[in-house]
């Protein structure tokens, strides 16, 4: 299979995704679909990304485990971008261009080597894989999955909250004399 072929087959082939067989440039966005969720990673080149990994975890890991979820800090990887897909897929997706401006590539590429092994803060609402590769394209770190986890949250939270006054109120009302 020539190299065109296995980019096909590795990548996500979904219509309404970007072609799956382009190539991915230095300072690409890579979104993994993992069974639960999405991984990111930025492509540094020569098939190489950087991407994060729990802080206990050999080289080869990735930010797939159960417990990368709950992990406070993570490490900064360069690895091969084919060993972190394994059998998931990906794409090459720069969803926020539109509302941000990319840095230049060599500024992002400099930006991500100096972070290589580095220990940093992870928090799946405020500081997670996709916020640390928007970081460094736009120099802003953006989250669309944060955002509609917080979301969800809220929605959950403002419900039990009403709930909670519904039973306040429902209680009150049975304990009257009358």
């Amino acid at each position: 299979m020539d190299k065109q072929g296995q980019n096909s087959a590795m990548a996500s082939n979904d219509p309404d995704l970007p072609d799956p067989s382009s190539d991915p440039q230095p300072g690409d966005l890579i979104e993994i679909f993992r069974p639960a969720y999405q991984h990111w990673a930025l492509y540094l080149g020569d098939g190489y990304i950087i991407n994060l990994t729990p802080v206990d975890e050999s080289q080869a890991a990735t930010m797939s485990s159960v417990k990368s979820v709950f992990s406070r800090k993570a490490v900064v990887r360069m690895q091969l971008l084919k060993e972190v897909v394994g059998s998931d897929s990906y794409r090459v997706n720069n969803k926020y261009d539109d509302n941000h401006t990319p840095l230049p590539v060599h500024e992002i590429i400099q930006r991500a080597q100096i972070l290589i092994d580095q220990e940093v803060s992870y928090d799946l609402l405020g500081s997670n894989c996709e916020h640390f590769v928007t970081l460094l394209r736009y120099g802003e770190g953006v989250s669309e999955q944060a955002s509609r986890a917080i979301g969800a949250i809220s929605l959950v939270t403002a419900a039990a909250s009403a709930f909670s006054v519904l039973g306040v109120i429902n209680t009150r009302s049975r304990n009257r004399p009358f």
